[in-house]
């Protein structure tokens, strides 16, 4: 019932009828993982959504096909779709191009919680991307991937000196320093927190069976 992003996705593996033709779709950021939204695609909305990468809805309340962010500009650009096991619902996972809420907010649901170290690899990425002048992840990828290499050294070598001297928040400060440079020389690589965190996934699955 899973697809791997969406270009082999088949929509006649839903069950269309349970609920009179509309299949609730639960909207993930694809990088932070936060809930966004809840929406219903009938079996069009799902169609469109598929050939446009535009994530569409049928609306209940205006009764007809909307794309989210067709008035606002705030489309979701679809990156991942995925059906639960019985079928009936949609996980989709998508970019933003701004608030999903209408109130401005980032999420419908307030209290949603965030993948912040992977809003931050999505953020380093943009950064790479477009390389905005002033910006220090700019001017790091900029040196290349060799000094990226190099800090990733020295803010290691930092983290095991805090935690060896006991400075809990030394140890915090350069625990963050480290990561944000890990992830950079990551991106630096071709590579992103997703591919690290599957091989540590991998990794404790293959624990897990051993007795």
């Amino acid at each position: 019932m899973s697809s791997e992003g969406y270009d082999s996705f088949d929509p006649s593996v839903l069950d269309w009828d349970k609920q009179a033709g509309l299949i609730p779709a639960i909207v993930q950021g694809a990088a932070s993982r936060r809930v966004l939204m809840l929406g219903y695609m009938s079996r069009e909305a799902l169609e469109i959504t598929l050939a446009t990468a535009r994530v569409t809805f049928f609306s209940r309340s205006k009764g007809r096909l909307w794309t989210k962010g067709e008035s606002s500009g705030h489309f979701l650009h679809l990156r991942a779709i995925e059906a639960d096991c019985d079928g009936d619902t949609l996980l989709i996972q998508a970019e933003a191009d701004g608030p999903t809420c209408h109130l401005g907010r980032t999420s419908c649901f307030a209290a949603a919680p965030e993948d912040f170290l992977g809003a931050l690899d999505a953020f380093i990425a943009k950064r790479q991307r477009e390389l905005p002048e002033g910006s220090y992840t700019t001017r790091l990828f900029e040196a290349g991937i060799k000094r990226i290499a190099q800090k990733v050294g020295e803010e290691g070598v930092e983290t095991a000196l805090a935690a060896a001297t006991g400075d809990a928040n030394e140890l915090r400060n350069e625990a963050a320093d480290l990561l944000y440079h890990l992830i950079a020389l990551l991106r630096a690589a071709g590579l992103s927190l997703d591919e690290a965190r599957d091989t540590l996934a991998r990794r404790h699955a293959a624990s897990e069976t051993v007795k």
